[in-house]
């Protein structure tokens, strides 16, 4: 199935619309309202799910497959309980890759840093993207080759100022091996400024929008960064894994991975991470 029809307009709006309504009854109907028996702790001593993750990953599930028959559902609840769900990254047909509630932590504590990935996926290249922030009702889409756009208008990342300190913002220590923790933490050194992820669209919608400089990560979960990845792009950023190249929703990628909004910056990132300088 080509682009043209995968990303056709309506079939984006479709998906905004979904999106849009899943958030409203799913996720801010119980922000701020959940219960003691509504979050539960998976398998990290950060890594929360709650009852909004997951009927917002169901109520996707159904209605993303239904825009387009044939397709599969790569959600982040799915694959915690069924790991071969992640199978579907290699086949050729049209994947939905979907992180209902990204920032879990951020929702349990009632605030605002959170956020609902969708990206689509097409023989392993990701073609569209929307990332939504519910509790600020921000909306940013992007299309593989035209554009991104944030709440209507064009996004773009912009630029550095030659020699800049860079505002970098890092994935928790915990989640990294012993050499990922060592280049995250090259980070902590003159002409970087760095700050813990708390959700990773958010994140990359800061990078993407020129919030931000640069993001580094030590994990490769594909329903964490796909629509980051490709928002940023299409804004005029740039991303890369820590051996230069794109970065693979199928996995197997050299970590940190990092992304920037110019490939400037992305260099100085990525000389850093490597231990260069």
């Amino acid at each position: 199935m080509p682009d043209e029809l995968l990303c056709s307009g309506s079939v984006l709006r479709a998906v905004e619309s979904v999106v849009r309504e899943v958030a409203d009854e799913e996720i801010m109907a119980r922000f701020r309202l959940l219960a003691g028996g509504d979050v539960a702790r998976k398998s990290g001593p950060l890594d929360l799910v709650t009852v909004a993750d997951r009927r917002a990953e169901e109520r996707l599930t159904e209605s993303l497959t239904g825009l387009l028959p044939g397709s599969a559902v790569v959600g982040e609840e799915a694959v915690d309980a069924d790991r071969s769900v992640l199978d579907a990254l290699h086949g050729e047909g049209p994947v939905w890759i979907v992180d209902p509630l990204d920032g879990t932590r951020a929702f349990v504590h009632g605030e605002e840093g959170f956020c609902m990935l969708v990206a689509l996926v097409q023989g392993g290249e990701v073609v569209a993207s929307w990332t939504y922030l519910p509790a600020r009702d921000r909306m940013a889409v992007a299309r593989r080759g035209a554009g991104a756009r944030l709440d209507g208008r064009e996004l773009r990342a912009g630029t550095s100022a030659p020699g800049a300190v860079l505002g970098v913002a890092t994935s928790y220590y915990v989640y990294s091996d012993e050499a990922q923790k060592e280049a995250l933490l090259r980070l902590r050194s003159p002409g970087f400024e760095t700050r813990p992820i708390t959700s990773a669209g958010c994140a990359y919608l800061d990078v993407a929008s020129g919030v931000a400089d640069a993001v580094a990560f030590a994990w490769e979960n594909p329903w964490d960064h796909a629509a980051g990845l490709l928002l940023v792009r299409e804004a005029g950023g740039a991303g890369t894994t820590l051996a230069g190249e794109p970065f693979r929703v199928t996995g197997g990628n050299a970590l940190p991975l990092a992304a920037a909004r110019d490939e400037a910056s992305l260099r100085r990132v990525l000389v850093a991470l490597r231990g260069d300088r």
